[in-house]
């Protein structure tokens, strides 16, 4: 990285969006991809992939590196998403696991499960500083740019016609992509400020707390609630948890579930006896592992009597792929009656139909 020279140079803070209710009118409308937000340097043999909170990721993606080599402009800087893709749509827990500590697991992840890149901003091409121009030229600049590129680095589609994004913002989520982008197109880059806009799915579930972490600040207050779902043939199974609560409500709801509380022994979630039993399952949910992207063994078990609803964006195979949002009790259902029936799902939808050639086995 110490030879690069280009006219924007890392570490940069990625631009970032708002949420709102609406897709604001006369913008520019791309999707909200669900992945790593990566900025992109290369200046020659140079590459480094830059990260959100601008710590590098270039040893994660060694894959992403060759690409960049043989798929983009010598010099340029380009905004974008780290995916995996596949045919059944993107895969955001093998993408967690690519991060990592050991080298050769990096090594063999990267044939495994190859990641791609999603472009959907020009920051620098050769020694032009494009963050001061308006997005509809950047736009311009990096299609043009890109138009060569594959198969690895993407550029995203986008279109001005809000009747279209409406459209893709109910059939793209059936492929993993969980919203829209909104940028205004006389909008400069701006890093780290919100100043474009996302539209996400809001949607409410009812859902059985079935255990809970303690708070870190003590033993008196609730850190998170678990939340589970009855599949058909009638297990509980974990699909998240909420945690956004006042000091005053964590110690109240800890009061409140202790006549709850029980033992393991029955406990449908008892993942530390599972892991134990199988070493397998030790490494899918990384026991004391700092790398862990599986569930966190440690918390506290309840009986399955208390339903919560909450409020969620979307689902990524089988639980919450964001945490919950806490909405209101619901004393009047039946735990038994909290199945995945409820959940809307979305049209199934190809990756490929969004990105030409991007999820194709």
């Amino acid at each position: 990285m110490a030879a690069m020279k280009l006219p924007v140079m890392p570490p940069v803070s990625p631009m970032l969006a708002k949420p709102v209710a609406e897709m604001p009118p006369d913008a520019s409308y791309e999707p909200k991809w669900d992945g790593f937000r990566s900025i992109l340097f290369r200046d020659g043999d140079d590459v480094e992939l830059g990260s959100r909170n601008e710590r590098p990721m270039t040893r994660y993606f060694p894959e992403l590196v060759d690409a960049a080599r043989t798929e983009l402009p010598p010099r340029c800087v380009i905004d974008g998403e780290i995916v995996i893709a596949t045919p059944e749509g993107l895969d955001f827990e093998a993408l967690q696991l690519r991060l990592h500590p050991a080298a050769s697991r990096v090594r063999l992840l990267a044939g495994q499960t190859p990641a791609s890149f999603i472009a959907f901003d020009l920051l620098a091409l050769d020694d032009c500083d494009y963050t001061s121009r308006p997005f509809g030229e950047r736009r311009a600049a990096l299609v043009e740019t890109l138009a060569g590129s594959g198969p690895t680095i993407h550029v995203t589609p986008a279109t001005t016609d809000i009747r279209i994004a409406r459209r893709w913002f109910s059939e793209f989520e059936g492929a993993g992509l969980d919203g829209i982008i909104a940028k205004p197109l006389n909008l400069t880059y701006q890093p780290d400020k919100r100043v474009m806009f996302k539209v996400k799915h809001q949607r409410t579930a009812d859902c059985v707390v079935a255990g809970y972490r303690l708070h870190k600040s003590g033993d008196d207050a609730i850190g998170s609630l678990l939340l589970g779902l009855y599949t058909d043939g009638g297990a509980l199974a974990s699909v998240g948890v909420i945690g956004a609560f006042p000091m005053a409500t964590r110690r109240a709801l800890f009061t409140e579930l202790q006549p709850l509380v029980t033992t393991f022994d029955d406990h449908p979630w008892n993942w530390a006896a599972q892991a134990a039993a199988d070493p397998a399952l030790a490494r899918r949910y990384g026991v004391g592992s700092r790398w862990n992207a599986g569930k966190d063994l440690s918390f506290v078990p309840l009986r399955p009597e208390r339903v919560v609803e909450v409020r969620y964006d979307h689902m990524e195979g089988k639980r919450f792929r964001h945490t919950a949002q806490f909405n209101r009790w619901r004393p009047d259902r039946d735990p038994r009656s909290c199945t995945y029936a409820q959940l809307e799902q979305p049209l199934t939808f190809r990756l490929d139909d969004i990105v030409p050639g991007l999820g194709r086995p």
